[in-house]
């Protein structure tokens, strides 16, 4: 069973910066895109950011700009880099795998924005 590990999250003024990493326990086979999801509490979970496996990448209107989607093929390692926080991206950061066996989620990493 592959797990994936979410770190980086953390309490950060307006204005500053975190890099959000996912690293899979294992390589995982044939995925079709990666992912970072976004729940804030009393809202619906969103899509913040996207890699398919080709490497084109897609943003939420809200976040682009300022977040960057990257990964690390050689150590199984998915990245977020978040500058110009803004206290709105306060909110439970969730890494997903989608493969075309399975959907992988990580655990949740906690990014909160003070004003």
């Amino acid at each position: 069973q592959v797990q994936l590990v979410e770190s980086g999250g953390g309490l950060v003024q307006a204005g500053g910066s975190l890099r959000l990493s996912c690293a899979a326990s294992r390589t995982i086979a044939s995925i079709i895109t990666m992912g970072w999801y976004r729940q804030a509490p009393g809202k619906q979970r969103e899509l913040v950011a996207s890699i398919t496996s080709g490497g084109n990448t897609n943003y939420v209107d809200s976040v682009k700009g300022r977040f960057t989607i990257s990964r690390d093929n050689a150590k199984n390692t998915l990245y977020l880099q978040m500058n110009t926080l803004k206290p709105e991206d306060t909110a439970v950061y969730y890494c997903n795998v989608r493969s075309i066996r399975h959907d992988y989620w990580g655990q949740g990493t906690q990014v909160t924005v003070s004003s």
